[in-house]
């Protein structure tokens, strides 16, 4: 339960920082500000990202691993592979 307050928070904050960078974009505000802000939005995605892979892998990854249905568990783990191949 932490976690996912942690999870949504990042996502809040990072919410939040975009519409400033939308703004200083909008603005034309030195180029290096805009990207650091960006940066901090795309460090807080992937914060709040690894904390719900996290959870996936905790809950639902592993009640299906521990299950006996093999073709779930075959979609399981492509669905994390698919997963990750995205977020390179």
């Amino acid at each position: 339960m932490e976690d996912n307050k942690k999870t949504i928070t990042a996502l809040k904050k990072a919410h939040s920082l975009l519409g400033r960078v939308i703004e200083m974009s909008e603005n034309q505000e030195y180029c290096i500000d805009i990207l650091q802000q960006n940066l901090a939005v795309m460090g807080l995605l992937k914060a709040a990202n690894g904390r719900i892979l996290e959870g996936h892998l905790n809950s639902c990854f592993a009640a299906a691993m521990r299950g006996t249905n093999e073709k779930r568990k075959k979609e399981m783990i492509e669905e994390i592979l698919a997963i990750n191949k995205l977020s390179k």
